[in-house]
């Protein structure tokens, strides 16, 4: 397996899992969901939640909606022969820049979130410019 889809294949399990956080967060502080709750989508109010629960589910929706370039952009480099030692590079990168990203996310830390999912966009970037030159 190439580092671009070792890669690839970490920030899939990354986003596979994502989610437990939030689920866990909300098990804990509500308990498990009855049968009247399923009615009401089981979302407890918010002003009843701690504001990480909150950023633990963005955390997770913000990578579904990326992850979706970047697995794209990968495959495509491995399929044409593009991939490298950049695109290795820039999957590794945007991995660990991920995983930063949802931890400072959680914790509810503003601008640096923003400078990591910044970086995480030129990772796809770098891929893609390796792809078309």
């Amino acid at each position: 397996m190439t580092t671009d889809l070792f890669y690839l294949t970490l920030t899939a399990l990354l986003c596979a899992a994502l989610w437990i956080p939030y689920i866990v967060g909300n098990v804990s502080r509500f308990g498990l969901l009855n049968a009247g709750d399923y009615q009401n989508a089981g979302l407890p109010k918010k002003e009843n939640s701690p504001a990480w629960l909150a950023r633990a589910n963005r955390a997770h929706v913000n990578l579904v909606e990326g992850f979706s370039g970047f697995a794209a952009l990968v495959l495509v480099a491995h399929v044409t022969g593009e991939a490298d030692s950049v695109t290795a590079m820039a999957s590794m990168i945007y991995f660990w820049v991920r995983v930063s990203h949802a931890v400072v996310y959680m914790m509810g830390i503003p601008f640096l979130r923003t400078l990591l999912f910044a970086a995480s966009f030129v990772c796809q970037l770098t891929i893609g410019y390796q792809i078309l030159t």
